[in-house]
């Protein structure tokens, strides 16, 4: 396992939540972050999908790193509650 991984893992174990996991994978040269609802097996059972961004080696080997990332898991967590709502006066289907 690379370093970039291992530390984005480090940083992440220093978050629990009760409704979503959070998990770490290689990406190429950086690192991609899945954000899951624990509640559900699947987009089929609750229609609600994992959320995923990407880190590059740059954002993840800066010394703000820790600081930086909490902006951006806390930014991506309220992007993925906001894609979870099933209907709102926004939303545009069809």
């Amino acid at each position: 396992m690379s370093d970039l991984v291992q530390r984005v893992r480090e940083e992440l174990a220093r978050y629990e939540h009760p409704l979503f996991a959070f998990e770490a994978q290689p990406a190429g040269d950086g690192v991609e972050i899945f954000i899951r609802f624990k509640f559900s097996n699947g987009p089929q059972e609750t229609g609600v999908h994992v959320y995923q961004f990407r880190l590059a080696p740059r954002e993840i080997e800066h010394r703000q790193f820790p600081w930086t990332f909490q902006r951006q898991l806390y930014d991506c967590l309220h992007d993925y509650v906001i894609e979870m709502f099933i209907s709102n006066p926004q939303r545009q289907d069809g």
